[in-house]
C-alpha cells in the first residue's frame, strides 16, 4: 500500500441494529440482546459514520507529537495491524495526551485531538461507544 495513497479514517458508532433475517426464539433472543448490551455481534450489525479523516503522513507526525509511551504505543498499533479500535477501556490512557494536545500542538494536530478526545468524553459517558480506526487506500 502506497504511504502517498494512504490515508487513516476514523469511523464512530452511530447504531446497531438488529438483523431481522435472523429467527430466534425468545429466550434465544434475551441472550441476543444482552450479547448487544456487551458488544459481542449475534445478528447485530454496527452503523459507522466518518469521524475523523487524516493522511498517514499527518498521522504519523501527530504520534510523534503524544508523550506517553501507552498512549503512543495503542495509536501505533495502527502501523502495525492496519486496524485498531479505541473504547471504553482506552479512555484514561489515551485522554491526558489528547488533552495536552489540544491546547499546544499546532494544526491540525490540534482540532484533530480536540476532536479523538470529545470521542474519548462520549465513550466515557456511553461505554458501548467506539472508534475504529483503519488505514484505508
Amino acid at each position: 500500500m502506497s504511504e502517498y495513497m494512504t490515508k487513516v479514517m476514523f469511523w464512530t458508532l452511530r447504531q446497531k441494529f438488529v438483523d431481522d433475517s435472523v429467527e430466534l426464539e425468545e429466550k434465544s433472543r434475551q441472550v441476543m440482546y444482552y450479547s448487544l448490551a456487551i458488544g459481542h455481534h449475534v445478528g447485530v450489525i454496527d452503523c459507522l459514520n466518518v469521524a475523523l479523516e487524516c493522511p498517514l503522513s499527518e498521522y504519523q507526525h501527530w504520534l510523534t507529537l503524544i508523550e506517553d509511551a501507552d498512549a503512543r504505543r495503542k495509536m501505533q498499533g495502527l502501523l502495525t495491524f492496519g486496524e485498531i479500535v479505541i473504547d471504553a477501556s482506552h479512555v484514561n490512557t489515551l485522554a491526558p495526551s489528547f488533552v495536552a494536545l489540544s491546547k499546544t500542538a499546532a494544526e491540525p494536530y490540534r482540532s484533530w485531538s480536540r476532536q479523538l478526545l470529545q470521542h474519548l468524553q462520549d465513550m466515557a459517558h456511553e461505554p458501548a461507544l467506539y472508534l475504529m480506526v483503519r488505514l484505508v487506500a
